[in-house]
């Protein structure tokens, strides 16, 4: 029986991880080998990310493998949040801490970009959703106001671009992850230049683009001998941390929707080529490439943001657990007041909960008045806006949607998944919840010949974990609250 081990780091917005995995007998089995906190570092009056404090931690976990002498890893991936990075300067050094993309300097910079490029123009040539922190509205907003990273910049890289680049001394830019930028033209599979063209930036900062599953290079000598790893391979996984989650769907043929669940909530279905016409740019979705160049058609949706911040809130006072929050939830009336997790006011301001009650004040509800109607609004409200993203979806679907796959962390939050069920009266099947990095792990195994598709990763999944299916229940009453929701969140 031929066992191979492989190293995923999965880093998130709020937290990262090293995962060792093990694919023996055609399952693939986990161990977490470090968890580490990241954040938004707040200088001056912006926000940035600490990538030599991220990849000094990454080197730390190499280390830690090394000396548990259990694992022989063949290969590393690397998977993050999108659109962010950094840059280089011409002698390949880093200039600066890349800025994060909750940092206020894109406030309203959309509109003005529109004036250099129309809407429907950025568009047709994207397929991407129009959100103010993606790459090219931050890379904008850095020229106009005469950015000195920019004008010494010779090449941009995305955050895991940038992580492989540290490990390996290789330039490239993954597909997914540079899909995420509304840069790339997904009908070309190359860079759009006249949005560059558009304020003067040079599209020559671009890498090529590879796929994911495609060998960068090895670790350099440097860190093969600081670490103890050894010249092993670091591969361009589906380096958008959804990417890699939606190649450990759990799915069979594709009357299926997805929803990635965490800090964001990301839904859609997969498809083999972009949507995008006058409709699908109306509904403000996104095209995002997959494994074996397919696409990702979804919407980012502000997820359990809002819980996690109201937490931090809550913690002044008292820790409460996820499990306690539930339960207070439980305990509150149903269907009292409801919020649209993607309004501004939810972007980052200064106190969630003040956020979320002068929402409610401002458009006439009840203004919770305890954590658990805070809570019960939060959860009702997200699973009201994934019933109006499906029906979306659903409009412009070549395939019909008969259930939903809930991936990520919010697939072991079952009182979310069961009101999910409920809101979109189809199906809900929750799990993994590690997908992000298993979907990681076996594109690794795809790269280096040991599974030889998509098809081959999602077969590993569902031998290797258990799915749990929440059935609708009180439909009627959900469809009642969801016509107060569109109302009341003025859609």
């Amino acid at each position: 029986m031929n066992t191979h081990t492989f190293i995923a780091f999965d880093l998130g917005a709020t937290s990262g991880r090293a995962i060792v995995g093990t694919l023996s007998d055609g399952k693939i089995a986990m161990e977490e080998i470090s968890r580490f906190p990241n954040g938004i570092i707040a200088v001056g009056e912006h926000f940035h990310w600490d990538i030599l404090g991220i990849y000094e931690i990454l080197k730390n976990s190499l280390k830690t493998c090394a000396q548990m002498g259990k694992y022989t890893p063949e290969s590393i991936g690397i998977d993050t949040w999108g659109v962010d990075f950094g840059f280089l300067a011409e002698d390949g050094s880093l200039l600066g801490e890349p800025y994060a993309y909750r940092d206020p300097h894109t406030n309203g910079i959309i509109e003005e970009y529109f004036k250099l490029v129309p809407r429907e123009k950025v568009y047709g040539l994207t397929g991407i959703q129009f959100l103010q922190f993606n790459s090219i509205f931050q890379l904008y907003a850095l020229k106009r106001n005469n950015s000195s990273l920019l004008k010494a910049a010779k090449d941009l890289l995305f955050m895991p671009d940038l992580l492989n680049y540290l490990f390996t001394g290789i330039k490239k830019a993954e597909f997914t992850i540079a899909s995420t930028s509304q840069m790339l033209n997904p009908k070309t599979m190359k860079w759009a230049p006249e949005l560059f063209d558009a304020f003067g930036a040079p599209v020559s900062l671009m890498q090529d683009i590879v796929l994911p599953g495609t060998v960068i290079g090895s670790l350099t000598d440097a860190i093969a001998k600081e670490t103890g790893i050894g010249k092993i391979p670091v591969i361009a996984v589906a380096a958008h941390d959804t990417g890699s989650a939606i190649a450990a769907v759990p799915a069979e043929g594709e009357n299926w929707a997805y929803l990635s669940s965490g800090t964001w909530s990301l839904m859609g279905i997969e498809t083999r080529k972009a949507l995008i016409d006058k409709e699908t740019e109306a509904m403000n979705f996104t095209n995002e490439g997959g494994v074996e160049g397919t696409f990702r058609f979804l919407k980012n949706i502000t997820g359990m943001w809002l819980l996690e911040q109201c937490r931090k809130e809550w913690a002044v006072q008292k820790d409460y657990s996820y499990g306690e929050l539930v339960d207070l939830a439980k305990a509150e009336q149903s269907f009292r007041s409801f919020v649209d997790s993607d309004a501004p006011d939810f972007m980052n301001p200064e106190n969630m909960v003040e956020a979320i009650a002068g929402y409610c004040q401002r458009t006439g509800q009840v203004v919770p008045d305890s954590i658990g109607q805070f809570v019960r609004c939060i959860f009702e409200s997200l699973a009201l806006k994934y019933r109006y993203t499906l029906e979306q979806l659903k409009r412009v679907s070549p395939h019909p949607i008969e259930k939903l796959h809930v991936i990520g962390g919010g697939a072991k939050n079952a009182y979310l998944c069961q009101f999910t069920a409920n809101s979109i009266n189809i199906p809900v099947v929750a799990g993994p919840a590690e997908g992000t990095a298993m979907g990681n792990l076996l594109v690794q195994a795809m790269a280096l010949g040991y599974l030889k598709s998509l098809a081959d990763i999602r077969e590993v999944v569902r031998n290797s974990v258990e799915t749990q299916t929440y059935l609708p229940q009180d439909t009627a009453a959900w469809d009642k609250a969801y016509a107060q929701y569109v109302k009341t969140i003025g859609k």
